[in-house]
């Protein structure tokens, strides 16, 4: 290449290595796989591929089997992991796209003659490494180790919505059992994500299943486990998490003691895990029993919105708001809520005297209060993105 043709192509492979974080905020996650575990791999394959395709710009040599080695093994993780073959050749066509377009509306005079010349060399870029993908793909599906993967994929399914593995019940290869210990994992970040994962599935006997948000763990009970014992044996094996930080994802817990229950104990656990990532709870497990009042308020579809509403004549009264959530958060104690605002108690009076002239609920009065409280909650809910 001229010098000057040398010097476009350097400029074009910068400005689209710029283009990256854009492109994956563009994208719709992928549904069975939690946005936190594929982040770093994400941004790890496309520099590669925009590095390897310029390198193929410049030298006109088809990368190697070797050169494409890590891009194959990125998307053979996401298949893995459940993703089908055709969502994830997909994002090469979307990605190619998005930077393509993005680098011809900012282009030169002279880029944009480069880049006609270069759009034949890009797609015989991506086709090559789509066929090497797909023929990754197709070997590893007559792999036993797959299909054993893909077997265990599909119990799991079958047992969350309620349909019995009839074809695997007398599988002695994967057996099933009636009882399980139903735990939903719900993200934050992608702090230790990984390792949570490995840990969970080293569980013997798990069945597990990935969702956006995360994954659903499927722990069988042993003869006569109520769910404690099981509960136990998974904190334990959890990685160690700093007390004063907010925890980096939070497991929503339930024993079904027959199949039959699975569903139902699947839906609650579901609630609860969104309970603790919606309230940011300092506690990473989260149980029926420890979330009674949160629970009720979070399964009311209906009166969720409404109960939100209650609260919106203090929106343009900050310090009212703050008082009132003071006041609930410290047992309804005035004394207590007067001490943590540094302010006089009767002013606490007063504030909370003007809650209620501005909702028409008394925070006082025992029925009131349980309004106000469940009305903060709602609020919380709705504002977190509450969806189970």
């Amino acid at each position: 290449m001229t010098p000057t043709r040398t010097r476009v192509v350097e400029d074009l492979h910068r400005r689209a290595a710029s283009l990256v974080d854009g492109f994956y905020r563009s994208l719709p996650p992928y549904p069975r796989i939690p946005q936190s575990l594929v982040e770093t791999d994400f941004a790890r394959g496309t520099k590669l591929n925009v590095d390897l395709f310029f390198e193929y710009l410049r030298r006109g040599t088809d990368p190697s089997e070797e050169d494409t080695r890590e891009l194959v093994e990125l998307a053979m993780d996401r298949i893995r992991d459940g993703t089908p073959l055709p969502e994830v050749l997909d994002r090469y066509r979307l990605g190619s796209a998005f930077i393509w377009e993005r680098l011809r509306e900012s282009a030169t005079a002279a880029e944009q003659e480069l880049l006609l010349d270069a759009s034949l060399v890009l797609l015989k870029y991506i086709t090559l490494v789509m066929t090497r993908i797909a023929g990754a793909a197709t070997q590893r599906s007559h792999d036993p180790r797959w299909e054993l993967l893909e077997r265990r994929r599909g119990i799991a399914d079958a047992l969350l919505t309620g349909r019995d593995p009839v074809e695997w019940a007398n599988d002695p290869v994967i057996p099933v059992t009636d009882a399980f210990l139903v735990a939903v994992f719900r993200l934050c970040g992608t702090r230790g994500a990984s390792a949570l994962r490995h840990r969970v599935e080293a569980i013997p006997g798990v069945f597990l299943r990935l969702d956006a948000g995360g994954w659903t763990a499927l722990i069988p009970l042993q003869p006569g486990d109520d769910g404690a014992a099981a509960i136990t044996g998974l904190t334990a094996r959890l990685p160690a998490h700093r007390p004063d930080q907010a925890p980096p994802y939070w497991i929503g817990v339930g024993a079904a003691t027959s199949r039959a229950e699975i569903p139902a104990i699947f839906a609650e656990a579901r609630v609860l895990a969104e309970l603790g990532r919606c309230l940011t709870r300092r506690e990473i497990l989260c149980r029926r029993t420890d979330l009674q009042f949160e629970y009720t308020v979070a399964v009311s579809d209906a009166a969720r919105p409404g109960l939100a509403s209650v609260l919106t004549p203090l929106d343009t009264q900050p310090m009212l708001a703050e008082t009132l959530e003071v006041f609930v958060d410290s047992g309804f104690n005035q004394l207590a809520t007067a001490r943590q605002l540094n302010v006089h108690r009767n002013t606490v009076t007063y504030r909370l005297s003007r809650v209620h002239e501005l909702t028409g609920l008394d925070p006082h009065r025992p029925a009131d209060a349980m309004t106000l409280s469940a009305a903060r909650l709602a609020r919380r809910l709705e504002s977190a993105a509450f969806a189970p």
